[in-house]
């Protein structure tokens, strides 16, 4: 019984040791990466860029699809949703593999806009949590947020953000958005290899049935509603 005590006590310890480098390490790189582009100005070249769309012109049914599907309590959970993070292990525990990330939309947005091509996953998920604290300090506005996110986040085809996906896929002004696109362009970023409407038509219509039911889920659209949605414009998009 001491024995195992012991060997206890000796894991446990050799866990908070890893854990609390692992933040150092994570929380060094975030720091480094600030101060070198502060947040401000970062977001203010962003929003600066001539394809980013204000909230103000994107559709309610486009906004709602992205919660629905991305990060449902986006409204209601911190910069980090650890009832996301939990529930997203319990499902891949389940299902044994790799399903879902349980990242918040905050933090995809600091991924986005700094961490996008770091190789070490540990060190960026560690970066992205503290650089996702600093975003919702700075910006309150939950839409504020939301609106940096469609508009970093890659569709595929070499788009990056919503106007360029509204321009190349439908040929139109996100503002134009019917509900059934709104619903198919909120399902590709989560794998533009795999969603997006001119790599496989049919996962893309398995994805964007996914967000419509999210969207019923979540109360943003009636079963009714959801019926009628028609998807056959996906067969036309080259």
């Amino acid at each position: 019984m001491k024995l195992l005590k012991k060997v206890f006590f000796l894991i446990l310890i050799i866990v908070i040791v890893t854990v609390a480098g692992v933040t150092i390490f994570g929380y060094k790189y975030y720091k480094d990466t600030i101060k070198m582009v502060p947040i401000e100005s970062r977001v203010a070249e962003i929003r600066n860029d001539y394809t980013f769309v204000k909230k103000e012109d994107l559709t309610k049914d486009y906004l709602n699809a992205v919660v629905a599907i991305e990060d449902r309590r986006f409204y209601s959970h911190g910069p980090v949703d650890f009832i996301g993070i939990l529930r997203a292990l319990l499902s891949n525990l389940k299902n044994q593999e790799l399903r879902e990330g349980g990242s918040s939309i905050t933090q995809q947005v600091a991924k986005n806009i700094y961490y996008i091509n770091e190789k070490n996953v540990i060190k960026r998920k560690v970066a992205e949590v503290f650089t996702a604290i600093d975003l919702e300090k700075k910006y309150t506005d939950k839409n504020d947020i939301l609106e940096l996110y469609v508009n970093t986040i890659y569709f595929g085809n070499g788009y990056y953000g919503i106007k360029e996906a509204c321009n190349g896929y439908l040929k139109k002004e996100p503002s134009e958005m019917t509900l059934a696109e709104a619903t198919m362009l909120a399902g590709v970023p989560n794998a533009p290899s795999v969603y997006a409407p001119t790599v496989n038509k049919e996962f893309c219509k398995q994805r964007q049935k996914q967000v419509i039911n999210a969207m019923v889920k979540e109360n943003y659209i009636t079963q009714e509603t959801a019926d009628t949605i028609d998807q056959s414009f996906i067969d036309n998009i080259e």
